[in-house]
């Protein structure tokens, strides 16, 4: 009796180490699955930038002779041309002056009005927040006839300032909708304890909440950045004076050009130079943007 009683006592484990070892195995065959996904991700991301820095230091000739070789000495000479003759610093200068008029309202007002819904319940302040959410979703091509007409109108056609204006509209539904999600995170005793010291409404929300939403305001910047810095559409629509290009809309039309003059070393050295500050962004301000977007769940 005792050997039947040990013997049934052992199936239940063995079937446990089963279950176990098949739960193992399905979970390394999903690692392996994802891990070779990302890896596939990676290099289809990273093989065609790498191959557009390559040929920015190659000649016309080996651009067209051997496309996939590497070059044969680095012709830095190609950057300054495209900078000089290309224009590019002229696009950056532009690009760079949009970007920061642009990104300081659009940080300064997305953020007072993500604490203001947030943190205040007040009439209506649900149908604010769903309208900035609507905004989301609205495609912002099928407002370019009416938006091209109330920037004429307003005086700002063909302008930096105009460019400005309209980057921060369209950028607002998105940062309000995500620094409302992320002010709501913050602790209240916080701000209670603040007031109860004296601090009043301006001083406490520059002085406490915004140095507490410190990563989600660089993340979401930085997503703002991103999507400014390679807007297309909207300068084509607002701006016609190539002294106003910014750097996309500049490289749209260098390659125009250099489909018709050969000279796509140049070409490829532009590119090169408009990626460039995007990376060393996205580098520098990597676990910032890791912790602005966990830090929601963390808490």
């Amino acid at each position: 009796m005792s050997e039947a009683v040990s013997t049934a006592s052992t199936r239940p484990a063995t079937r446990a180490r089963t279950r176990v070892g098949r739960g193992a195995l399905v979970d390394g065959t999903l690692n392996v699955f994802s891990h070779g996904f990302l890896v596939l991700w990676a290099l289809m991301t990273a093989l065609p930038l790498l191959w557009a820095a390559l040929s920015a230091f190659k000649s016309d000739d080996e651009i067209l002779s051997d496309p996939w070789g590497l070059p044969s000495e680095l012709r830095w000479s190609n950057f300054s041309r495209a900078w000089t003759h290309g224009h590019i610093g002229l696009y950056f200068l532009n690009t760079g002056i949009v970007l920061l008029g642009s990104l300081t309202l659009t940080m300064l007002l997305g953020a007072t009005a993500a604490y203001a819904l947030a943190r205040y319940e007040f009439r209506g302040n649900r149908l604010i927040y769903f309208a900035f959410v609507g905004g989301m979703m609205f495609p912002v091509v099928l407002a370019f006839v009416p938006l091209f007409f109330v920037v004429r109108n307003a005086g700002l056609l063909d302008s930096l300032p105009g460019l400005m204006l309209v980057y921060t509209a369209y950028s607002l539904p998105f940062t309000v909708f995500f620094l409302t999600a992320f002010f709501r995170t913050l602790p209240t005793a916080v701000s209670e304890a603040a007031l109860i010291d004296g601090c009043g409404p301006f001083r406490l929300f520059f002085r406490v909440m915004l140095p507490m939403a410190k990563p989600g305001l660089i993340s979401v910047g930085i997503f703002n950045f991103l999507g400014h810095w390679n807007q297309y559409l909207l300068p084509v629509v607002l701006l016609k004076n190539d002294d106003k290009y910014v750097l996309a809309q500049g490289l749209a039309a260098l390659a125009v050009s250099e489909g018709y003059r050969g000279d796509y070393s140049r070409l490829f050295a532009g590119l090169t130079l408009a990626m460039l500050p995007v990376l060393v962004v996205y580098a520098v301000f990597q676990r910032q943007v890791q912790a602005g977007l966990t830090a929601g769940q963390m808490k």
